[in-house]
């Protein structure tokens, strides 16, 4: 809020009673603030202090958090789900996506499926001796060159009907090391359209003595041990998209098949197969996502769209677009139908077109990012360059930035209509307070932006005046700088026994310029700040 022109030979007053959010830039103005503690714009337009978190749980090695009807993690080497382990899986950074109620998890190629419980692999793999390819049959009807078995060898138990399984170690017939896909399957005998295999030849005699002998395909048997292996991709980031697992790593692109997140090389030419594709761009895919029911993927400098709903007519669309930071692809959250992620150049909001700056209040560079969204609100924990850490949300209702604490995020999980905030410590914490144990009563702070009217001149200032709400417990206290000196002045304190409103007269020095900074402890609202001011001469502050 601007003051109006002053009269040169008077007072004139100004009240701010419509309180900005964080701006941490030299244009930071009226009711903005340059720092802040524990704030939020839920009482807007007033400033108040954020709700307090629930502690559901401390987790001893978190390698990520997530939601699929029930919250799931990793600690150390344990998957969890619903605060039960469920196996094994190795330690550190995961990344998750969820597919109609399977969760995939990498880069571990591991799949938890919540209705039975079962933690598997994608990936299997069988190596057989005296394995022999041969005519059998298929659907009930004889068939060439289509039929392997091994003895000893259950193949059910690590594949099924539908899996493209890449054989590997065919040395009499090379030519057999292929990736086909099966077709029927029982114990050790996987059968495969015909002719998909290259057999022996053997000589068959005429049906007649006047036909001619003929050359027809027949049993044989590799020399070595074969390998058959159903293979996963391996994949940096993921996303699911229309019933299919999509993910990227480098240049490349890849899909699965319909409904399938174990299969990536099935090609039959159907809409179920699976698909990948290089983007032809410089740099490594740094993040993607499922948004406005595309899968969308990102480098630093390039955005892609992949359009079509068949292998047949996919098409990658996009160019260059300050896509995602490398390392930040934690970021990426949809709130209020928009999504925010940090690039190279701060954090973006992106709603399917050209991305736009959405946090240059924030101050900067930032060099990490991990975020997540309640819906409407964006919350996003980053490393400044300076090596300073910071929880800020985004209201998408407002258009405030507000920074909350320097909590240091491993990972946010929607359930519901509640966000868990999972810090790098282990703590794992309902952003709400409605589960768990709530925190202490915050200690929270203001720190307004200079207040110099937006005038060159000279002025001197009256009074200051505070209105606020303090509950009882709670207390708040005004510190004050003048014309940017090093230290804050004690300018007065406020407790309260009981629900109370207070009016807080602060008389300043005269100045060119001051700053105010509230600090306090417990629940507060900050209803309004009021100054005097007299305009001065153009080279001399009123004394």
């Amino acid at each position: 809020m601007r003051l109006p022109d002053l009269p040169a030979d008077g007072w004139g007053k100004t009240s701010q009673v419509q309180f900005g959010g964080y701006n941490h830039t030299p244009g930071a103005g009226d009711g903005e603030l340059w720092d802040m503690e524990n704030l939020t714009g839920d009482a807007y337009p007033y400033l108040s202090p954020r709700k307090r978190r629930g502690l559901v749980r401390t987790i001893s090695a978190p390698g990520g958090i997530g939601a699929e009807n029930r919250l799931f993690w990793v600690d150390g080497d344990g998957f969890y789900y619903d605060g039960q382990r469920k196996g094994t899986v190795s330690a550190g950074k995961k990344v998750f996506a969820c597919m109609s109620g399977r969760i995939i998890i990498f880069p571990d190629k591991k799949v938890y499926t919540t209705k039975d419980g079962k933690l598997e692999s994608l990936e299997a793999s069988v190596s057989a001796a005296g394995v022999t390819f041969k005519n059998g049959t298929l659907y009930g009807e004889e068939a060439e060159a289509n039929t392997v078995t091994a003895p000893g060898v259950d193949f059910s138990a690590c594949f099924s009907e539908g899996d493209a399984v890449e054989i590997s170690g065919c040395t009499k017939h090379p030519e057999n090391n292929k990736t086909p896909v099966i077709r029927e399957i029982d114990g050790g005998t996987m059968r495969f359209y015909e002719n998909v295999f290259t057999l022996d030849m053997t000589t068959k005699p005429g049906e007649t003595e006047k036909d001619e002998p003929v050359e027809v395909p027949a049993d044989y048997t590799e020399p070595g041990t074969i390998t058959f292996a159903r293979k996963v991709p391996d994949m940096d980031y993921l996303c699911v998209n229309e019933n299919r697992l999509w993910g990227c790593k480098g240049d490349t692109i890849y899909c699965s098949k319909l409904g399938d997140p174990k299969n990536f090389n099935v090609f039959d030419g159907l809409g179920t197969d699976s698909f990948s594709v290089d983007a032809g761009s410089g740099g490594d895919f740094t993040g993607c996502v499922s948004f406005l029911g595309y899968p969308c993927f990102f480098k630093e400098r390039n955005i892609y769209k992949m359009y079509g709903d068949l292998p047949a007519n996919f098409q990658l669309m996009g160019g260059p677009d300050l896509g995602v930071k490398e390392g930040c692809a934690g970021s990426l959250a949809i709130a209020g139908n928009t999504m925010f992620y940090l690039s190279v150049a701060g954090i973006m909001a992106w709603s399917g077109g050209v991305p736009t700056p959405a946090g240059e209040q924030l101050g900067g560079p930032f060099t990490a990012a991990v975020g997540g969204s309640d819906g409407l609100k964006y919350y996003v924990s980053m490393l400044r360059a300076d090596n300073t850490r910071h929880l800020f949300v985004y209201d998408t209702q407002r258009g405030l930035w507000h920074r909350e604490d320097g909590s240091e995020a491993a990972g946010f999980a929607a359930l519901g209509d509640a966000l868990y905030l999972l810090k790098a410590d282990g703590t794992l914490w309902d952003v709400s307070g409605r589960t768990g144990t709530v925190e202490a009563a915050l200690p929270w702070m203001a720190e307004f932006a200079d207040f110099d009217e937006g005038s060159p001149e000279a002025k001197g200032y009256g009074k200051l005046q505070i209105r606020l709400t303090l509950e009882a417990g709670s207390w708040a206290e005004a510190d004050l700088k003048f014309d940017s000196e090093e230290q804050w002045r004690k300018a007065g304190r406020m407790a309260a026994d009981r629900k109370r409103s207070f009016l807080l007269p602060v008389i300043p020095r005269r100045a060119d310029h001051c700053r105010l900074r509230l600090r306090g402890e417990g629940e507060a609202v900050v209803v309004s700040v009021a100054r005097q001011v007299r305009a001065g001469s153009e080279n001399k502050t009123i004394s």
